[in-house]
């Protein structure tokens, strides 16, 4: 069975909320890449190198990312060879078969949820820009796991800007949690030391801990990340246990950039993509598990708290291919 018909038969004509918030969250980059590829496949009766090459930019523009595009179009130029199909229908679904198998083959098998550590806290390291939303997904995460009966303790680990902590410690009101604060300036170290020591007093479940967001090309802030790497593991054994970055999909190829970056620096666990309904380049996803390897593990497509869905491959596809479909 071809992916297109198994994700049909799948999602199609049946309502269910995660994949009804996949398929209006990628509604801007369902229009810019399944309305592309119908309007193009609509113009010929036979694929030719000339429709290739329209194939080729629609995978770019939609920020899949050159070396994957041109890997995608080899295999289906391949496949296509192989099994004497020349209709751009057919051409158009092995495409999004091999955006499956791109993704796949980097290890689909992932478990996105946190793993809870038994007898201490889990500690999660957030880190990520300035500006991509990484307050409110803290807010969120936090909200996702008190939701599952976890007792959540947050860590204003980003001292340099008052606005970070501030916004901080209003979810914390709002969700009725614990926060540990440091004074303006102050070392986000000792700020991190003092929320492991809060987090053992109280006995929480998991600890989340935010970062500067500077820019990424500051070493400064690399070591300072390191330091607080180094601190938390003292006071709480094999932490951090996950490390996650938060990266804007409407910054398109930027944000791989920073998760080359910041997966040199900081060891990542696993990525969390915002504002994917703000995008119209939903490829992003692809091109990062392809660049770095790191999984992407929530995505956000939408400004509710439940708008944080974990990530699945196969209703991300449809949302991205056929969400339009009746």
């Amino acid at each position: 069975m071809g992916l297109i018909k198994f994700l049909k038969d799948k999602f199609g004509g049946k309502s269910q909320a995660p994949k009804d918030k996949y398929v209006a969250g990628l509604a801007k980059s369902r229009h810019n890449f399944a309305n592309r590829l119908k309007l193009l496949s609509n113009r010929y009766q036979k694929v030719n190198e000339a429709y290739f090459e329209e194939l080729t930019e629609i995978l770019i523009e939609a920020d899949v990312g050159v070396s994957l595009t041109f890997e995608i179009i080899e295999e289906t130029r391949k496949e296509a060879r192989l099994t004497n199909k020349d209709a751009p229908t057919d051409i158009n679904e092995i495409i999004v078969d091999k955006m499956f198998v791109s993704y796949a083959k980097s290890g689909a098998n992932i478990i996105n949820e946190i793993q809870f550590q038994q007898q201490k806290p889990t500690v999660l390291l957030v880190v990520g820009v300035n500006g991509v939303g990484k307050t409110t997904t803290i807010a969120k995460l936090a909200k996702r796991y008190l939701d599952q009966n976890k007792k959540v303790l947050l860590v204003a680990g980003d001292t340099f800007r008052a606005g970070a902590t501030a916004q901080l410690e209003v979810w914390a009101k709002r969700l009725d949690i614990p926060i540990v604060v440091g004074a303006m300036g102050s070392d986000p170290s000792s700020v991190a030391y003092d929320g492991m020591q809060k987090a053992k007093e109280l006995g929480v479940d998991l600890v989340i801990v935010d970062t500067a967001g500077r820019l990424q090309t500051k070493t400064n802030l690399m070591a300072e990340l390191s330091k607080m790497r180094r601190v938390i593991a003292r006071e709480v054994d094999d932490a951090p246990h996950e490390v996650f970055l938060i990266i804007d999909a409407t910054t398109g190829q930027n944000g791989v950039l920073q998760a080359k970056a910041f997966a040199e620096a900081t060891g990542l666990t696993g990525i969390v993509i915002t504002k994917m309904d703000g995008t119209a380049k939903g490829g992003i996803i692809l091109a990062i598990r392809d660049e770095i390897g790191v999984p992407v593990r929530f995505i956000g497509l939408g400004e509710k708290m439940d708008d944080l869905q974990e990530f699945d491959l196969d209703q991300y596809l449809y949302g991205l291919c056929l969400g339009d479909e009746k």
